[in-house]
Formats: C-alpha cells, structure tokens, sequence
C-alpha cells in the first residue's frame, strides 16, 4: 500500500481492497495524521513536529515527561518511544532523525488503550470487536515499545458505550476527512486508541489489519470475510456477528527483540494448529526456523478469559526446547 500497489491495480480496472498511496499516509506518515486530525478537530494527543535543523531541544525542556517521541515514517513497529527523563528524549529524537524526516513531540496520555478497526469503503465505515495488545516487551509493561506482544478480545474494560463513542466521533470522521481532502480510504482503518479522563483519543492509525489484535479478532468473527467486502463495495447493508468466545493471543520473539536478534534458529511449532499464526518464519533444510523479530503468535479460544488465557499459555509451555521469549502476563489480573 505504502509503494503504491492499490493505486497499480486501479490503474489496472482491477478492484482490490486496501487505501492509495495517499489515503495509506493516514499510518505512513504520523505527520500527516496528526495535522489531519488538527485540521477536522479529531481528538488526539497535543503535538509539534520536528525536523533535524528545528530545535526540538527547546521545546522538550519546556514538557514534562514522560515524553512521546514518533518517528514520522515506517519503522516496523519501532518507531514510538516513550521516555522517562530529558536526556532520553532528545537522545531518542536524536537517533529517530537520522533516518527519518521528522519525529512528532506528544502529550504523553493516561487511561486504557484499546484498539479499534474497521472495514472501509469510501464513506461506509463498518467496524469490528475491538482488542488489546500489550506494546512493552517485558513483563509488567517494563521495556521498550514493539510491534505487539500479545492480544486479547473482548476488551471488558471498556464498555460498548464508549466504542461507539469512538467510532462516531474518530473513525467516521477521519473517513470523511479523507474524503475531503480528496483522498477517499478503503481497506481496514486501525485506530489505536486510548480512554481517558477526557473521553478517546487517537494514539495512531494504520492503514491495514493491526497485529496482533487481528489473530484474536478474526478467530471471533462468525461473518464470512470475503462475502462481506463484496457486499462493502457493492452497498449491501452489512450484520456483522461475533461469537460471545474470548481469544487470547500470546507472541514468541527472538531473544533481544525488539533491538538486535539471531535468527535461523530450529523451532518447533504446532503447525497443525490453525490458531498457531506464523509472523517470522522459514523453512530450512533442517526444518522450520525463525527469521524475524517476532516469530509467531500462539492462540486460543474459550468460554472465559481465564480458560482461554490456561489454553493460550499451555500451548506456549507444550514447545519443545522453544528458543523464544515471551510475555507472562498477557490478559492477566483482568
């Protein structure tokens, strides 16, 4: 989407699901969205955006931490840190310039993250359950930030009220802040988003099914998706049904992740398991082997939270001589 593929296809006569080049800035570029938010009053964090030669040193002395830097660009689920002191901050917009163009300064916000898609087309917004996933790469949200370490679906935290609540004042309007500036979207809008005091607030957008809340969102929905983008594009009126069932979905990296890995390690996992989803994986000679960050995501589904969480960590415990790390905690004490 980032390199133009929708727009080849349109080009082409051939209809394909997923935004333009230009409606894809909505996750590509934070600068973009941040101002795009700004422009049509969508709620969201206070920002400034940065470039090498401006003083972004100035202006975080005069913000309290901790301090939210982004990098305005792709980077593969790294670009977000979050520092506790001064000296962290510029340390991180330092490192986070010399690849990229800018980095965005934000607010720093409190209150319950969730995660919120939606199927889009033009200006028909049809959102799914929403998740949770946990950022942090340790235990206790202790470490830096990655692209996800876990997920679990349905949220309890937040009440139904409060999701539409997000969509009527976040998804449908950025859909339709698009459409004015002349970019309409269609694909799955991801909104990263947060429950505060204030009400919610966006985090970021993505521009495609987020990971890993899509392994324990997709497992739920009893709706079939392929008939159901032909029904989007066609204008049919849309039902879509979940099962009352509770997913969790815990995720095996590579040791030191999210900075420097090895990869090419001997793994063994339940291939057979249709809820075992493979995020950086290949064969080998010697068999499967990792060769990625994060390597795959391990989940199940129950009655309960507390059952699916005991099935999601059995299956986990049952790999033999797992070369990866995890996370302890996902969906716990909930």
């Amino acid at each position: 989407m980032s390199q133009g593929i929708v727009d080849l296809f349109s080009n082409h006569q051939l209809r394909i699901f997923g935004p333009t080049q230009a409606a894809a800035q909505i996750e590509t570029s934070k600068r973009f969205a941040k101002e795009l938010m700004n422009r049509y009053q969508i709620p969201t964090a206070r920002y400034q955006c940065f470039r090498v030669d401006e003083p972004y040193q100035a202006y975080l002395k005069k913000q309290t931490p901790p301090y939210v830097i982004k990098a305005d660009g792709l980077a593969k689920g790294k670009g977000v840190i979050i520092a506790e002191s001064l000296e962290e901050a510029v340390l991180a917009c330092d490192r986070l310039l010399i690849s990229h163009s800018c980095v965005v300064i934000e607010e720093y916000l409190s209150g319950i993250e969730f995660s919120l898609m939606a199927l889009v087309h033009k200006d028909r917004v049809i959102p799914l359950e929403i998740a949770q996933d946990y950022k942090r790469a340790r235990d206790n949200d202790q470490g830096p930030n990655t692209g996800g370490m876990g997920a679990y679906s349905p949220v309890p935290l937040i009440p139904k009220r409060i999701v539409k609540a997000a969509v009527n004042s976040i998804m449908i309007p950025v859909v339709k802040a698009l459409s004015a500036e002349n970019i309409p979207f269609t694909g799955v809008l991801y909104g990263g988003l947060m429950w505060t005091k204030t009400g919610v607030k966006v985090i970021e957008f993505n521009a495609r099914f987020g990971d890993p809340e899509t392994e324990v969102i997709l497992p739920r929905m009893k709706t079939k998706l392929i008939p159901t983008l032909e029904k989007l594009f066609s204008k049919v009126p849309i039902r879509l049904r979940f099962s009352h069932d509770v997913t969790v979905g815990v995720v095996l990296a590579s040791p030191g992740y999210p900075g420097l890995i090895q990869t090419g390690i001997p793994i063994n996992l339940p291939v057979a398991d249709p809820y075992c989803f493979h995020m950086g994986t290949k064969m080998s000679s010697d068999g499967l082997i990792t060769a990625g960050g994060r390597v795959a995501i391990l989940v199940a589904k129950d009655k309960t939270l507390a059952d699916a969480r005991r099935e999601a960590y059995l299956k986990v415990s049952n790999i033999p001589d797992n070369p990866c790390v995890y996370r302890k905690d996902i969906a716990k004490n909930l």
